[in-house]
């Protein structure tokens, strides 16, 4: 287990009132982390997706600390100014899963609330499916549990044409060039209008051209060839899964086919939003995350 150590800067990061960086070990690497609320809260941990980092969640950290809850919200491993390790290998599922795992501990927690966006959801349902125990509720939004998925991209020939992107994140170079120079265009065509503002695009463009940033990113696809399979598709937490349907990478009916694995699962499916649901619809997407809350730890809301 790593020695635990945190180092803090003063500074609010990203210009967020009551929000404070950090710096985490945890599974062999240190992370970039958003703190904020009270730290005798409950514990909620955001894991963003691709091509994101720790500052997406920023609605959402604003609405919890708000309510009462301890907010982690780490940029993943190779994101931003967190570790990027060499190789592909490093950017497997368990161990992305064991990094999420290591902050729970980190902050003397048993479990967590974690919640998960694109890859970070990939993450979240793979930290509820090998370490049950350290999940007090899960909460996905538009990626599948990869049980659901994998059976997609076998069985439906247009989730299959929807995924090409996947194969092309894998290649050498060209993946890291279309990242750093056109990255903005993707999160802007494939979003609801406005839900990207002008004031997030330049925080997104500064963390894709980190040097090894763009690189450590999209070895999370070039990893996908190490996939493991789970000891059973079975998910035991309480789960919530959301869902934009008007997703335009993902079919929204694997939605319902993931929460079907789950044994107390629930969906909400927001028929305006897109794959980045947590911007385009955040009043819905932060009401949820509250009943989520308050349903895992009766009397949180102040």
């Amino acid at each position: 287990m790593d020695t635990p150590h945190r180092t803090v800067t003063v500074d609010p990061p990203f210009g967020l009132s009551g929000v404070v960086a950090a710096r985490v070990q945890t599974n062999g690497v240190t992370l970039a982390v958003l703190e904020a609320g009270p730290r005798d809260g409950p514990l909620v941990v955001l894991l963003h997706g691709f091509p994101e980092l720790s500052y997406t969640w920023h609605a959402q950290i604003a609405a919890l600390a708000a309510a009462g809850c301890f907010v982690v919200a780490p940029d993943q491993r190779g994101y931003a100014t967190s570790d990027k390790p060499a190789g592909i290998r490093a950017y497997h599922l368990d161990a992305l899963a064991r990094d999420t795992v290591g902050l729970i501990d980190h902050y003397g927690r048993s479990d967590a609330i974690v919640v998960g966006h694109d890859w970070g959801a990939a993450v979240a349902w793979w930290v509820a499916l090998k370490h049950p125990a350290r999940v007090k509720h899960l909460v996905v939004m538009n990626v599948p549990h990869p049980t659901v998925f994998e059976r997609a991209l076998r069985t439906n020939p247009g989730q299959l044409r929807r995924s090409w992107y996947m194969g092309f994140f894998q290649l050498p170079i060209l993946p890291e060039r279309a990242i750093t120079k056109g990255g903005a265009g993707i999160l802007v065509r494939t979003s609801n209008p406005g839900s990207f503002t002008n004031e997030d695009l330049p925080v997104y463009r500064h963390a894709w051209r980190i040097p090894g940033a763009a690189t450590a990113m999209l070895n999370w696809y070039r990893a996908m060839r190490y996939l493991p399979r789970a000891p059973s598709p079975r998910v035991t937490p309480k789960t919530l899964v959301i869902w934009g349907k008007r997703d335009h990478a993902l079919d929204w009916r694997m939605a319902q086919a993931s929460v079907d694995l789950c044994d107390d699962g629930a969906l909400l499916m927001i028929d305006d939003a897109t794959h980045w649901v947590h911007h385009d619809a955040r009043d819905r997407v932060n009401a949820a995350l509250l009943d989520v809350v308050a349903t895992a730890h009766p009397g949180a809301r102040p």
